[in-house]
């Protein structure tokens, strides 16, 4: 069994994909959160837990990931907050769960980003997205710039519809819609096939069912 590190685990893609990962017989997650009262989710479905703040000591970070075999990055600030937020969690955070990944001799790293995080994305984008974009475009280019195992997903039009199983990775121009859950079904995925590492994809609803798509990333 090979130990996942979700972190921005009670978030709502994190939640999905610990569950999944317990449903799991290849794998087995750690749950890392940032409050101690967000724990019992977890514990009820058997996953270890670590706390850890992003917008804290690198060395907790590091210390969650030491057990690991893989991270998995889907933590983010969120619509409503501020451009300081944004830069904390979804650049610095990143980057500093990149670095410990590093120093804790974990290979495999998964980073959930933004659908479109080129640089013509950054100055297309309304102004008040435009920090996020940005934000996502850095944390991406500083993991591919490492010699880690990475992949990176790009999910569309996040919804909470219930996930149908069915997804598209085509690399369409325009976001659509992708439930929540389908996005963590196919973390799950690229997370049990070695094909998806040194790749960056688009997540959309489709028609493909997530095992038979993520093989032909």
């Amino acid at each position: 069994m090979k130990k996942v590190l979700v972190v921005g685990a009670n978030g709502q893609i994190g939640k999905h994909l610990v569950t999944f990962i317990q449903e799991s017989n290849q794998l087995e997650a750690k749950a890392m959160i940032r409050k101690k009262s967000q724990a019992s989710f977890f514990k009820e479905l058997g996953a270890d837990v670590a706390v850890a703040d992003l917008e804290g000591d690198i060395e907790d970070i590091k210390k969650a990931a030491e057990d690991v075999d893989s991270i998995v990055f889907t933590a983010g600030s969120g619509p409503h907050t501020g451009k300081d937020k944004t830069i904390m969690i979804d650049l610095d955070g990143a980057v500093k769960t990149i670095e410990a990944a590093k120093q804790a001799k974990v290979k495999r790293f998964i980073m959930v980003s933004s659908f479109d995080t080129t640089r013509e994305a950054i100055q297309s984008a309304p102004e008040s997205f435009a920090p996020y974009v940005a934000a996502k475009h850095y944390a991406d280019e500083w993991l591919r710039d490492t010699n880690l195992d990475y992949t990176i997903v790009h999910p569309g039009l996040l919804t909470n519809h219930e996930g149908i199983g069915q997804v598209s990775l085509s690399g369409q121009s325009e976001p659509t819609e992708v439930p929540r859950e389908d996005v963590a079904k196919v973390i799950k995925a690229a997370l049990e096939n070695d094909n998806t590492i040194g790749k960056s994809f688009k997540v959309v609803k489709g028609n493909q069912a997530v095992e038979d798509a993520i093989k032909t990333v």
